[in-house]
């Protein structure tokens, strides 16, 4: 039943309704900087592609533990924050 569902979720194929750049870091802007490295807009478009359910976080922090590209190579990523204040700028944010 489980993979049912994600597949249906993955088909609808959900797109941004509009994007802006983050102007200050926060939780969020950190796991966009990290799907963004990997490849991927959001954790919407990684679970499209990838039809996994779940994305591994660090149970500490909840940021992003490790993603996987589209070439099936895997970035793995610290507890701690990663994009800097100079990197934050760089962030796109997607609005659904």
């Amino acid at each position: 039943k489980k993979s049912e569902v994600s597949g249906v979720m993955a088909k609808a194929d959900i797109k941004p309704k509009s994007t802006y750049h983050a102007k200050k870091w926060s939780d969020d802007v950190e796991n966009l900087y990290r799907f963004q490295q990997a490849g991927y807009r959001d954790e919407v478009e990684y679970k499209q592609v990838k039809q996994v359910d779940m994305v591994e976080c660090w149970p500490e922090t909840g940021f992003v533990k490790k993603l996987q590209r589209r070439d099936n190579t895997f970035y793995y990523y610290d507890k701690q924050r990663e994009c800097e204040d100079k990197e934050v700028h760089k962030v796109k944010v997607y609005v659904y």
